[in-house]
């Protein structure tokens, strides 16, 4: 399930066949993430990930194919906020280089109207027959298409993630 408001942000909603400390791991350790990280046709080559409150990652998803900067790798970066564990994951949420450092989103030729740091929340719930209910709300994009893009992003990420979990 996924909504689009400008409240709230973009808010996707997903029940895993998992239990809630394996879908938890799949966000928190580096190998984990690497295997799901990035739409469809993306891998990840590099996450790096310094998990504690106030830690950094640095993620980077890379294309064998589609636009060049798909190709040469589209770089994300923030600074983890709060971290329940099994329970919620808040951390900021920029476009970055390969060195870490913030750059705007034009940078990669998206808009210019994405800000140059977002937050994303990530809440997991324990489900009756070993399940996981994740909720994800990502906040401060600008409304339309790039939305509407994130929201593809997200869910085959998140495609990934189920067949992960597997």
């Amino acid at each position: 399930m996924t909504k689009d408001t400008e409240r709230r942000g973009l808010v996707i909603e997903r029940i895993f066949d998992a239990p809630v400390e394996k879908v938890w791991k799949a966000w928190t350790d580096r190998a984990e993430v690497k295997k799901w990280w990035g739409p469809r046709i993306f891998t990840a080559p590099t996450v790096n990930m310094d998990f504690r409150v106030g830690g950094k990652y640095l993620f980077c998803m890379q294309s064998a194919t589609g636009e060049a900067a798909w190709q040469k790798g589209i770089w994300s970066t923030g600074t983890y906020k709060e971290i329940v564990p099994l329970k919620k994951i808040v951390s900021t949420d920029s476009f970055a280089d390969a060195e870490g450092n913030v750059v705007p989103a034009s940078h990669y030729g998206m808009n210019k109207a994405f800000p140059m740091e977002m937050l994303v929340t990530v809440e997991f719930e324990q489900l009756d027959g070993n399940k996981t209910k994740m909720t994800l709300t990502h906040v401060g994009m600008p409304a339309g298409e790039d939305t509407k893009g994130a929201n593809a992003g997200w869910n085959e990420s998140f495609d990934k993630l189920a067949e992960a979990l597997t």
